[in-house]
């Protein structure tokens, strides 16, 4: 089957192009001013922009397990609304995704229900125990993009340095989540001001910090690919420049909220502004959007944490930690962030599609002839509610329920077929 999009201005190296594209089958043939070959189908993208599809190296889809959360039929829908065309499944499942068959499992309810890629990630360690290394290699045969224990971090610096050289020896990226469980105790929000206001147990930036100073070293020690996940901190942020002016195999990924959101959003005690790592300070939030900038941070993820009402809707000490992402990403940092020029459209794009394609070596990102046709067509000038009844997600759980921002996704396609369409 033929596809033409037309009238769109399509993004090439960094810039939206007056441009067509013609899709046959599951790839792009062509990108030109003008394409006259005949099609089964034409898609009038007028006014919209063409962007390739976002990939997303952070979420949790909750199958199985916790499938009145989520599952991968409406995690993915949910993702396709929100322009992604590829999601990383992060292991804390349950049973955790830790053996060859938990991998096949995911992989093929994806493959026959999936709405986008679902690329897997195993875990790091049994069970995500952290007592344990985890069958690493049998997992990469079965396909796994990289290991993680997210949600929990191996606190033995001893078991940490093995793991860390199990992997370097498979080549396996390890994507940790830095957190110090002693200094962040019982923690719910960051421990700064509002904490102290509010009167709610604080987690330091310092919980962060600190494992993730051990984790660069060890990773220097071991050879490793070390990925960090969410990133919150200034001091966080200079310990990745260090470590890359030192030449080491270190990226970083932030979130959408911490780049938008502070501490301040905690203080009407509103469950769905508690995650972790908690929303920091203004400061931090604004060396987070000073790095993105920069090219110091490698990614934009989501960390789509899907919650039932149920369980947000408790006192805010009693809550989980997390909220949902895919369908918010694009369009609030479209709103916040591009729109108010602190950062520019292509830093936006780039990081959500080309960049995270490069750290875990996946194919997508760019809109180029012999490319998967992954991309989604996004209206700048319209805009999007996140309501309730419109949300795809099982889960609702958004600090941005019922906010309206700038843009709007019209189609998202995965493999040449159309796996979103606005109404």
């Amino acid at each position: 089957m033929k596809t033409i999009i037309r009238n769109g201005r399509i993004y090439l190296d960094g810039k939206l192009v007056k441009q067509e594209m013609l899709i046959d089958g599951k790839k792009i043939a062509m990108i030109a001013e003008k394409i006259t070959e005949k099609a089964d189908k034409i898609i009038d993208a007028q006014g919209a922009a063409v962007f390739p599809g976002f990939i997303d190296l952070h979420a949790h889809l909750r199958d199985p397990g916790q499938t009145y959360k989520e599952d991968i039929v409406s995690g993915t829908k949910s993702a396709a609304k929100g322009g992604f065309t590829a999601v990383c499944a992060m292991p804390n499942t349950e049973p955790v995704t830790d053996n060859i068959a938990s991998v096949e499992y995911i992989q093929l309810r994806a493959k026959e229900h999936g709405s986008a890629r679902v690329y897997v990630i195993g875990a790091l360690t049994k069970q995500s125990k952290g007592e344990e290394i985890s069958e690493m290699a049998t997992m990469k045969s079965g396909g796994i993009v990289a290991v993680s224990d997210d949600g929990k971090c191996v606190q033995n610096a001893r078991l940490m340095l093995s793991c860390l050289r199990y992997a370097a020896n498979f080549d396996i990226p390890v994507i940790v989540h830095p957190e110090d469980y002693a200094l962040a105790g019982k923690g719910q929000i960051h421990a700064g001001k509002v904490a102290t206001r509010i009167g709610l147990s604080g987690i330091p930036g310092l919980a962060e910090e600190l494992m993730i100073s051990r984790d660069i070293m060890l990773a220097e020690s071991a050879g490793a690919k070390l990925h960090i996940a969410h990133i919150s901190t200034a001091r966080s942020l200079e310990l990745v420049r260090q470590a890359k002016e030192r030449g080491l195999l270190v990226t970083c990924e932030v979130t959408p909220h911490h780049l938008v959101l502070t501490e301040e959003a905690c203080a009407t005690f509103d469950t769905n502004t508690k995650m972790k790592p908690p929303l920091r300070s203004e400061k931090d939030r604004l060396a987070c959007v000073k790095a993105l900038k920069e090219g110091l941070i490698d990614a934009i993820a989501t960390d789509h944490a899907p919650h039932a009402d149920f369980e947000k809707e408790r006192e805010f000490d009693h809550a989980p930690f997390g909220i949902i992402g895919f369908e918010t990403a694009f369009a609030v940092l479209y709103e916040q962030l591009v729109l108010t020029k602190q950062i520019s459209l292509d830093t936006l794009v780039d990081n959500l599609s080309i960049k995270p394609a490069k750290i875990l070596n996946l194919p997508g990102g760019a809109l180029k002839k012999g490319a998967f046709a992954d991309f989604t067509i996004i209206d700048l000038k319209e805009s999007t509610t996140f309501n309730k009844e419109e949300i795809l997600s099982k889960s609702k759980n958004t600090p941005w329920l019922d906010a309206t921002v700038k843009s709007r996704v019209k189609f998202t396609f995965m493999n040449g077929k159309i796996t979103y369409q606005d109404k």
